[in-house]
């Protein structure tokens, strides 16, 4: 294959009338869907969108969005992912640093920028189709990896890198073309966009359940559709594992449940293979490369606190400052590469030279290998807490916290100390009541003294980007 959008056409002749997408009370099969990409194709070629450009799509999780996205591979343009729901400073603010010349909008959005605005309608479905681009090595997506969040930046991956990570995922995470995947996280997120761009390029039947939704929705979606995989994020996951058995019981249809952003804890994992699946699979992956490891549910029984072992056509070493390859159990950066990583920052060399080094990249997370190729990670390298000239691994701590029946969930952060530099500081969710006292006398029965928070504060809730992940720089404390 040499456009990711290449296998639409043959499923539209081998399987025409197979369901490509499903959103609410409409099916569009795959002979419908590969016309209208063509199509709209055609139209963004009238509209004056030639190959190369870099072409915002801000559209809601719709089918519309769906057949831009193909739309765009086709013709070679690349893809921007913009979230709809960003504010115009925000939009503004990607606009004019990625230079884009093209913006796909809603009919009612606001203009953005200088971008020319492009509102798709009825007229783009009758354009004439377009020809498709062949040329593997050519840009198609550049995904946002740090939100909109001061200066946007992103990776920019091909074609042939992106069909790498398709066929990733098909070993590793065993897709097929016969799978009801049900999308339940926004297109925008680089998760959701993956995994839907995954199934309808293998010829797998995609039923659109965007959010927002309450729990008892999701599941009742899963049912009524007869969905058999899907992806959620661990918040939306334990919103699942909240209601009771009677309200979850219609969900366990799934044959393959997947969780990325963030670890679940064992008992969590256990939960979810007695309640919903025993296809339960953690998914480790990142914004420049795709899957980087997976936990399949054999992995959890054996290697708990891990996020598995090494995806298919990946390879993962755990190295030192000089980037010296380190024995099994010893703590480092962790480094992969692999043909679904892209090689560079977009019109960011000095945010390149970094993170990109010599074939490998850097996703900036600390962690440790076994001997048996299991990766455990233990925070970011920059969340470091040097107490008193030792290291303190943030994640290590956040999970004894975690083990407290009454903590939803930490974050534990670093705060100055005039004598030690730094100490801990752990900022909890409970979903009970719970005292600092009560919580530091759990924390001094599983972590050695200089491990212990000096500091717990009680916060509502935690502060997450669009993935789903928390911003600790985000999190406020002044009124705990």
């Amino acid at each position: 294959m040499r456009n990711l959008a290449e296998p639409l056409d043959i499923h539209a002749r081998m399987r025409s009338r197979h369901p490509a997408i499903v959103s609410g009370d409409v099916t569009l099969s795959y002979a419908a869907f590969a016309e209208r990409v063509r199509n709209c194709a055609g139209a963004l070629l009238a509209h004056g969108v030639r190959q190369g450009a870099l072409v915002g799509l801000a559209l809601k999780d719709s089918v519309d969005h769906l057949v831009l996205l193909f739309s765009l591979a086709r013709i070679g343009a690349v893809i921007v992912p913009m979230d709809w729901r960003w504010s115009q400073a925000e939009k503004a603010r990607l606009v004019r640093h990625m230079s884009l010349g093209f913006v796909i909008v809603e009919a009612e959005a606001a203009a953005i920028g200088d971008a020319r605005m492009l509102r798709p309608d009825g007229s783009w479905a009758a354009a004439p189709a377009a020809p498709m681009v062949l040329e593997p090595d050519r840009p198609v997506i550049l995904s946002l990896s740090s939100g909109t969040t001061g200066r946007p930046t992103g990776p920019l991956a091909t074609h042939a890198q992106m069909l790498a990570r398709i066929a990733n995922q098909l070993v590793t995470l065993t897709f097929s073309q016969h799978d009801r995947y049900l999308l339940a996280t926004p297109l925008y997120f680089g998760g959701g966009r993956a995994f839907a761009l995954t199934h309808l390029h293998i010829g797998a039947t995609l039923i659109l359940c965007p959010p927002p939704y309450q729990p008892e929705a999701l599941v009742a979606e899963i049912a009524d559709k007869t969905a058999d995989t899907s992806f959620l994020v661990p918040t939306q996951i334990r919103r699942l594992l909240a209601l009771d058995d009677a309200a979850l019981a219609r969900a366990r249809g799934l044959r393959l449940l997947i969780s990325s952003g963030a670890p679940l804890r064992p008992e969590e994992r256990r939960e979810i293979a007695r309640r919903i699946t025993p296809g339960f699979i953690e998914y480790y992956a990142s914004t420049e490369g795709g899957g980087i490891t997976v936990l399949t549910p054999q992995g959890q029984k054996q290697h708990p606190d891990s996020v598995g072992c090494a995806a298919f056509m990946v390879t993962v070493e755990i190295v030192d400052d000089a980037h010296r390859t380190l024995p099994p159990d010893q703590i480092g950066q962790v480094r992969y590469r692999g043909p679904g990583v892209a090689q560079q920052i977009y019109r960011e060399p000095d945010k390149t030279a970094a993170p990109f080094r010599g074939g490998w990249f850097y996703p900036g997370d600390l962690g440790r290998m076994n001997a048996a190729g299991y990766l455990t990670l233990l925070g970011r390298a920059k969340d470091v807490i040097l107490r008193g000239g030792v290291n303190i691994y943030p994640l290590e701590i956040e999970q004894v916290l975690a083990e407290h029946p009454a903590v939803a969930e930490a974050a534990v952060l670093p705060q100055p100390h005039a004598e030690l530099g730094e100490t801990i500081l752990a900022a909890v969710v409970a979903h009970t009541p719970l005292s600092a006292e009560v919580l530091a006398a759990h924390c001094r029965s599983r972590l050695a003294p200089y491990k212990q928070p000096a500091r717990i504060v009680f916060l509502n809730a935690l502060p997450r980007n669009s993935a789903g992940k928390v911003v600790k720089a985000m999190i406020d404390i002044s009124d705990a």
